[in-house]
């Protein structure tokens, strides 16, 4: 591999300073470039954003998927870039398990009829399940998964190069700093005139011999060829004002620190650009977490859509599994109360109908007694009410009354029935329709 060197080492020099300095930002012993509020609540939103986003997505995935070792299967095919191979269900394992039983035990006993018949229903429970996982991962799990892989990662990435943008405006300002520095510092050195006579060039043994000069003769006898002025000095030993001036120029680093001064506030210019930048661009992804917020908003109400048709789905099989098993004979035996209490009762005094509630199979009276209760009795003169059809009901016998999803009906109670049903009126028909059903309509 051809590895650049030279780019190597200048990485590696400003990674070691830039690590430098945010050191000793976090110390407080460097300049820090400060963001705005406005810039810094856009930065919590966005990491809020992302901390909750990633725990919505891994409880909803424990939530389809509650098995730990299929969720890793999963993940690792999907990082392949491979299909996720076809798993069966809880339900359907359970369907397939109950089948074999029946056939092994008797499919003509009661029990095993009875084992077939909720083996049905769960195999269509499970086939549910796996259409509400499948729906939910696509309008729902995708889209987590997309922001955390997609937007999240561009976001990430600006705000790095933002960071690092802000570190080089910060060494620039240092830098200019310490040059102006410098600069007031050599300003402030006073001149060569001030400070020294204007004979500082003499030495004093210079100054000695001028000032008392020995004797032609002694000039003579010591030099040879005549006396000079020691130090090679030319007569007259001062020099004059002209050439003492040019001796007293500005010094050049002095000049050195101007240029240097130059150079930092031109670097500044440059660092404050690109950091305006930067911070410009960070900005509109930040400000794309408003969007994000919606479009995850339509897919939680997609979630919860499929969500309820999965249990609308759920509770729709098993309604029509108790139904099956209640014309049995001898599936119930030993006592004639419930085995349990209903999970929860309407009055028909309640304003709406939540999700539905299985009614009590004990509460159901014999199919030619109800019948001719229904027909004998007319409605009370008072507490007849309008009320909304939720769900499609296929009645199960002739005391019921069929209904269709939206349609209106009238509805009111008998003394003594089953406050999970009420008496339904369509025009001329008349039967018995579950409360759960409906929303009553003040």
């Amino acid at each position: 591999m051809d590895f650049n060197m030279k780019k190597l080492a200048s990485d590696a020099g400003i990674f070691f300073t830039r690590a430098v300095q945010f050191t000793e930002e976090k110390f407080g012993q460097a300049e820090k470039t400060e963001l705005d509020a406005h810039f810094e609540n856009l930065l919590a939103r966005a990491d809020s954003t992302k901390g909750w986003t990633e725990k919505i997505l891994r409880q909803t995935e424990v939530l389809l998927q509650p098995n730990p070792s299929a969720r890793v299967e999963e993940f690792l095919y999907e990082k392949l870039d491979r299909k996720v191979p076809s798993r069966v269900t809880n339900g359907e394992l359970l369907a397939q398990y109950m089948a074999e039983a029946a056939g092994e035990l008797g499919p003509t006993t009661p029990y095993g009829k009875t084992l077939l018949k909720v083996s049905e229903a769960e195999k269509r429970l499970g086939a549910a399940e796996r259409d509400f996982i499948h729906t939910a991962s696509l309008s729902f799990l995708t889209p987590l998964r997309n922001f955390l892989e997609g937007d999240w990662r561009a976001i990430s990435k600006e705000r790095r190069l933002l960071q690092n943008r802000r570190l080089d405006l910060d060494a620039c300002k240092a830098r200019l700093k310490k040059a102006k520095a410098a600069e007031a510092k050599a300003t402030t050195v006073p001149d060569f005139q001030e400070t020294r006579p204007r004979n500082y060039i003499l030495s004093a043994s210079a100054s000695a011999d001028t000032a008392h000069p020995p004797p032609r003769a002694e000039r003579k006898e010591q030099q040879p060829g005549g006396w000079r002025p020691p130090c090679g000095l030319l007569w007259p030993l001062v020099p004059s004002v002209t050439q003492a001036r040019g001796c007293l120029s500005l010094p050049e680093d002095r000049q050195l620190w101007n240029d240097e001064v130059d150079k930092a506030e031109q670097e500044l210019r440059v660092a404050q650009t690109e950091f305006d930048r930067q911070a410009e661009v960070t900005r509109l992804l930040l400000e794309g977490i408003s969007s994000t917020h919606a479009n995850h908003l339509r897919c939680l109400h997609e979630f919860v859509k499929s969500q309820t048709t999965y249990y609308a789905q759920c509770y729709r099989h098993m309604l029509d599994l108790q139904k099956q098993l209640g014309r049995f004979p001898g599936t119930f035996v030993g006592t004639t109360e419930p085995a349990s209490p209903p999970l929860s009762s309407t009055s028909p005094t309640t304003a709406a109908a939540t999700m539905p509630v299985v009614p009590s199979v004990a509460g159901l009276a014999p199919l030619g007694e109800a019948a001719l209760c229904l027909e004998e009795v007319a409605p009370p003169a008072s507490g007849t009410r309008k009320a909304r059809v939720l769900y499609d009901y296929e009645a199960a016998d002739s005391s019921e009354l069929a209904l269709l999803a939206d349609e209106l009906i009238t509805v009111y109670s008998l003394p003594g029935m089953d406050p999970d049903w009420l008496v339904g009126e369509r025009g001329n028909k008349k039967g018995k329709v579950p409360v759960t059903y409906l929303e009553l309509l003040s």
